[in-house]
């Protein structure tokens, strides 16, 4: 009989950890072999390629920013089970509102860049409301509600960008750039900006909330056992709901992070794949 060990030491948790990873780089090297790729010539690219230069790793760290917001957003909304297919979505309307404070200049220049990412996380928190009261009132699937949401946002996204919000200097369908004080600020290595802090700050917040918080206790609740949670009062809507809403405001974070933080504007394919990466960096950190 196969049973779950009920208690199982850091290091004993480590060494799993680590032999699933040489599992999978082992099976992923043999997949590149079979296509024809040398053994040398894999070690070149991923292992040389990756970590003999500056620049490489600052690509890596770049790319980590939103990598690890998006699997914030999905951590929050799994672990109370509302299955949030609709990150990309959330990311759209999270760039549409920072980048409306930056072309109206709403605020003051010191308080702008503050002002977007408030907005952000505002957009993409209304843009889940909808399928979050879907699926409380009505129980309609948010898997469905989410991931068609997404169409709807990519679409008003073109039609700002081929419309009002075009750049008036390059007729290009972006929005104009930001002003300097509307970009995250560079930290002084490579291209890696404010971007990469501000998601490990992020990612320390949520594990708090998580793990330590009344709020985090009653998720583990709602997870593991709904049915015994709502028997002994535990408000399984409002946890839901709150859940669902920071899912969505943390992916409106990442929204403002790829455009304030990389392309400094919003540009018509920043959030593509976005969802998808968000969704497997949640599962192998096993929520």
């Amino acid at each position: 009989n196969l049973e779950i060990r009920q208690n199982v030491s850091p290091l004993r948790q480590g060494l799993v950890l680590l032999g699933g990873l040489v599992v999978g780089l082992v099976a992923t090297a043999i997949v590149l072999m079979l296509a024809g790729v040398s053994l040398s010539g894999i070690y070149q690219e991923f292992v040389l390629g990756i970590f003999s230069n500056r620049m490489s790793i600052s690509a890596v760290l770049v790319q980590a920013a939103p990598l690890l917001v998006v699997g914030l957003s999905a951590v929050v909304a799994f672990r109370v089970r509302f299955w949030n297919i609709g990150i990309e979505g959330q990311m759209i309307f999270g760039s549409i509102f920072a980048t409306m404070v930056a072309i109206n200049n709403v605020g003051p220049e010191s308080l702008r860049l503050p002002l977007m990412l408030a907005a952000a996380a505002l957009g993409g928190m209304l843009w889940i409301l909808v399928p979050a009261l879907l699926k409380l009132r009505l129980g309609i699937n948010e898997i469905i509600s989410t991931l068609l949401l997404n169409y709807v946002a990519f679409n008003f996204l073109l039609f700002l960008l081929y419309g009002p919000w075009k750049d008036p200097k390059c007729a290009f369908p972006n929005s104009e750039q930001y002003d300097a004080f509307e970009r995250l600020p560079m930290l002084g290595w490579e291209n890696v900006s404010w971007a990469l802090p501000l998601a490990l700050v992020l990612a320390v917040l949520i594990w708090w909330l998580l793990n330590v918080s009344r709020f985090g206790f009653y998720a583990r609740f709602v997870d593991s056992n709904p049915k015994m949670a709502a028997a002994v009062g535990v408000p399984i809507a409002l946890v839901t709901l709150t859940s669902a809403l920071m899912s969505g405001a943390i992916s409106g974070v990442a929204g403002f992070v790829v455009s304030a933080g990389i392309e400094g504007r919003m540009t018509q394919s920043f959030f593509l794949g976005y969802t998808f990466s968000g969704i497997l960096i949640a599962f192998l950190a096993r929520n």
